[in-house]
C-alpha cells in the first residue's frame, strides 16, 4: 500500500506546494480546503500528473469539529486508508488592532488555526499507532515566536501551536510518531498580497537572506521534515532567511 498524506489548506500557497512536492515522491494524497473547492481541484489535476492517487474533501471547515469528523475522518475509516503523515497547513490572518477585533473574528481564528488542529490530531493519532509509526508537521509563524502588532490573534494561535507541538511530542515519542512544527517567516503567499509594493520592499530589506521564501522552498523544508529520523521531535524550527 503506498504512504498518504493528508494537507490541509490545500488549495493554494504552501499546501498547494506541499501536495506537489509529495505527489513527486509518489505519496497518495488526501487533500482538504473550506472554501476554494475549484482550486482544491486544480491542485489535485496538477498532482495527479506525478501519477499517484488523490483524494479530495472540499467545502470542510476545518474549524468545526463536527464537520471535520464527518467529512474527512469518517470517509478515511470507510476507506481504510493509511496515514503516515499529517500537514497540518490550514490557517487565516487578521490585520488590525485587538480592540477592534470582534469575538467572533477571534473564535474564528482560533477554530481555523488552532481547533484545526486539535482535530486533526486526535483523529490521526488511532492511524499512525496502529501502524507503528507517523509523522505530524504544523505549519507555525515567526510570530507564534515574537507576536506581531496588529497580528495578535495570529500570533496567540501559532504561539498556541508551538506549545501544542512539543507537548504532543512528549506524548506520542514513544508510539514512534514524531510531532514538529516550522515557525515560516515571510513567504510569497496569498496571506501577504495585502502589503504594497514599497511594504515588500521594506520587508525585504528586514530579511537578511535578501528576498520573500516561495511556497516552494517551504514544502521542500517540510517534506524533508517528515523524511528525518526518529529522533527529531518536538522542535518549532523556523524558516525565514534569518528574519527573527
Amino acid at each position: 500500500m503506498k504512504h498518504t498524506v493528508i494537507i490541509t489548506g490545500a488549495s493554494k500557497g504552501i499546501g498547494r506546494a506541499c501536495a506537489l512536492e509529495f505527489a513527486k515522491q509518489g505519496y497518495s494524497l488526501f487533500l482538504t480546503s473550506y472554501s476554494h473547492s475549484d482550486m482544491l481541484e486544480e491542485t489535485a489535476c496538477l498532482a495527479r500528473n506525478y501519477g499517484g492517487t488523490v483524494l479530495t474533501a472540499p467545502e470542510v471547515n476545518i474549524g468545526n469539529y463536527q464537520h471535520c469528523r464527518e467529512k474527512i475522518w469518517e470517509k478515511i475509516q470507510e476507506m481504510n486508508l493509511k496515514i503516515d503523515i499529517l500537514v497540518n497547513n490550514a490557517g487565516i490572518s487578521h490585520i488590525g488592532l485587538l480592540q477592534d477585533m470582534s469575538y467572533e473574528e477571534w473564535k474564528n481564528l482560533i477554530d481555523i488555526n488552532l481547533g484545526s488542529v486539535f482535530a486533526m490530531c486526535k483523529h490521526v493519532i488511532p492511524f499512525m499507532q496502529k501502524e507503528g509509526h507517523g509523522k505530524i508537521v504544523n505549519v507555525s509563524s515567526v510570530w507564534g515566536n515574537t507576536g506581531a502588532s496588529c497580528e495578535v490573534a495570529y500570533s496567540a494561535s501559532k504561539g498556541a501551536i508551538n506549545s501544542f507541538t512539543k507537548a504532543l511530542a512528549k506524548e506520542l515519542a514513544p508510539c514512534n510518531i514524531q510531532v514538529n512544527a516550522v515557525a515560516f517567516g515571510a513567504i510569497d503567499t496569498d496571506m501577504n498580497q495585502f502589503l504594497s509594493m514599497e511594504e515588500r520592499e521594506h520587508l525585504t530589506r528586514e530579511i537578511p537572506a535578501g528576498y520573500i521564501g516561495s511556497p516552494e522552498e517551504a514544502a521542500q523544508f517540510i517534506s524533508t521534515l517528515t523524511d528525518c529520523g526518529t529522533y527529531l521531535t518536538g522542535q518549532v524550527i523556523s524558516f525565514d532567511g534569518g528574519w527573527c
